[in-house]
């Protein structure tokens, strides 16, 4: 049985939110990561592409609407949701199979 991996947030910017208790939140574009690797689930190198690391993070937490820690999120990498899934209208394909083939 295959184990379900845990991904956190890496992120081009950040800012502290005050009213949690000054907690550092990601913002601008997130990706999925791995704690543990040296980059994100699509390939970026964290520190070449000067990604902040979020280990307290999750993913469904920064996702815009989950509205969790994703108050200013702008872009959510679509290579990265799709590896580590996503939640709302986006989250089934567009198409529908209509008569498959026997």
């Amino acid at each position: 049985m295959p184990q379900k991996k845990h991904f956190a947030v890496a992120a081009s910017g950040e800012w502290t939110d005050e009213e949690e208790g000054r907690r550092r939140l990601p913002a601008g574009e997130v990706h999925a990561w791995e704690p543990g690797l040296n980059q994100t689930v699509c390939g970026l190198a964290l520190s070449k592409s000067r990604l902040g690391r979020f280990p307290h993070v999750t993913w469904q937490d920064a996702l815009p609407e989950s509205g969790g820690s994703a108050d200013r999120v702008r872009r959510v990498c679509p290579r990265c949701a799709s590896v580590a899934g996503r939640r709302g209208t986006d989250a089934k394909p567009p198409w529908q199979r209509v008569r498959p083939r026997p």
